[in-house]
């Protein structure tokens, strides 16, 4: 594979891919850009995700968002229905099944016949490529409210094509957050190279008028995320984005737990995301937010898990996110009845609603935590474009490699998996192994101090327990994962 800039793909070059790319199962035939590019003018606001997440921006709206995807197209405009009018939900998705994420499109055949026979979902999710155009839009004209593509897959671009096409105005993840997470062997120039195309058929669709949002995957492995390492992910896959035509881009984080950090974690991204694309020239990008409840291990007891839904709802009302990821009371015990789906959905909005007027008071804490991260995005930041040579996608590549940019608990084997995160005794995430992150003495004194605290606290060194006690410590009740009496 030849070396990959951050350059934007000519027009020519980029029509020229798209015969490749669309003869990669035969519903890439029915592809005919110029006719959907008028298909989505003519859908109207109402189905648009760009116009929904600027009413709610106007509007002060904390948007609540499901997770939801079957294998059957009537199945899932059941489901969706069911999760707008009884779930309350504001916008919807469609989740892709694994088969389609790994661009396994017989498996996923096989796995559509499947759920016919057995008259249930087979798959986890939504086939969109098997389906087609023509289905994608029959779900798309059923439902009333924006649809946005969920998937997780290192190359999406058929998917990308064919769900564009379908009329869905909203499309997830990115070369990093879809890739180092999820996948162990796939480079990242093939990423990198891959989500240039989502990126630039994103953009050429904005070029000729169609709105079209794009929201990388800010939650990354889910497990004890520092926000400086999220944050500097989803700045540098909107930077790669924007280079590609895109202008609307939803950057989010994870819920960590700390209410401290979290809102500090969504403030700061915001702020960030909007000077660095502006220092590259991209002013013209519109920002919004989006906030993932807890990603990790949930409680089995259901009166338990809606309280780690609550306190994740209230979290995202009070940092003003554009946009809320709902979880289930079904998380541990696999995947949820559309009726749990609807449940947790119905809780967040309460509580959503219930602090629409209160606000959060930015202390002293508060100010610290935000300078902090500040302060190593901005570290991050300057070395991985100093090993790119001021190319970011040469830098994303090279500080992967020198471990500049590592993620936690990620299964890739372009990803050093150094750095270990632990709570500190406040439950905010910390760092307890650094890995080769380019931090200043002043930022890892500040980590080190923190986990002493806890250490002192719990009568124990800072170690390697403290990670493992703290990833099992929601499922088991608490937030911090305190030794047993």
């Amino acid at each position: 594979m030849s070396k990959i800039f951050n350059e934007k793909i000519n027009e020519e070059k980029f029509l020229q891919k798209r015969e490749e790319v669309l003869a990669g199962w035969p519903t890439g035939k029915d592809v005919d850009l110029s006719e959907a590019i008028s298909y989505h003018k003519n859908l109207g606001q109402d189905k648009n995700m760009v116009a929904r997440l600027n009413r709610a921006i106007d509007k002060g709206e904390t948007l609540i968002q499901p997770r939801a995807g079957v294998a059957l197209p009537e199945e899932l405009k059941d489901l969706l229905t069911y999760l707008h009018e009884e779930g309350e939900a504001d916008v919807l998705p469609t989740t892709i099944d694994s088969y389609t994420r790994q661009n396994q499109y017989k498996e996923a055949a096989k796995g559509i016949e499947e759920s016919r026979d057995e008259d249930r979902s087979m798959l986890n999710g939504f086939p969109a490529v098997n389906h087609g155009v023509e289905v994608c839009r029959d779900v798309i004209e059923d439902i009333n409210v924006p649809l946005q593509v969920r998937h997780g897959t290192p190359d999406s671009r058929l998917l990308a094509e064919i769900t564009l096409a379908g009329g869905f105005s909203d499309f997830e993840g990115g070369p990093i957050s879809y890739n180092i997470p999820y996948a162990k062997k796939v480079s990242l120039e093939k990423t990198l190279t891959h989500w240039q195309y989502v990126d630039r058929l994103v953009g050429y669709y904005q070029e000729k008028g169609a709105d079209i949002n794009r929201e990388p995957f800010g939650p990354l492995t889910g497990t004890l995320i520092p926000p400086a390492i999220s944050h500097a992910v989803a700045i540098l896959e909107a930077i790669l984005a924007a280079e590609q035509g895109v202008k609307y881009l939803t950057l989010g984080c994870g819920q960590n737990g700390n209410m401290i950090q979290d809102i500090a974690a969504v403030l700061t991204l915001e702020k960030l995301s909007k000077e660095y694309l502006a220092a590259e020239g991209h002013d013209d990008v519109t920002i919004t937010s989006v906030f993932h409840q807890w990603m990790g291990g949930f409680p089995q007891d259901e009166a338990k898990a809606y309280a780690v839904i609550s306190w994740g709802a209230a979290t995202a009302a009070l940092s003003g996110a554009t946009k809320v990821i709902v979880k289930t009371p079904h998380e541990a015990m696999g995947i949820p009845t559309k009726e749990a789906n609807a449940a947790g959905l119905k809780a967040t909005k309460q509580v959503v609603n219930m602090m629409k007027e209160q606000s959060f008071d930015q202390g002293d804490k508060f100010n610290q935590e935000k300078n902090m991260i500040e302060k190593e995005v901005h570290q991050l930041l300057s070395r991985v474009k100093e090993l790119g040579e001021g190319d970011w996608c040469q830098g994303v590549i090279r500080s992967f490699e020198a471990g500049v940019l590592d993620i936690p608990f990620a299964p890739s084997q372009y990803n050093a998996g150094k750095v270990l995160p632990a709570r500190d005794n406040d439950g905010a995430v910390r760092y307890l192994d650094f890995g080769d992150l380019p931090f200043t003495e002043e930022i890892k004194e500040f980590h080190q101090s923190k986990l002493e605290e806890r250490g002192s606290f719990e009568e124990r060194e800072a170690s390697f327990q403290m990670v493992i006690d703290d990833i099992y410590a929601i499922g088991k009740g608490m937030l911090i994962g305190r030794p047993r009496e």
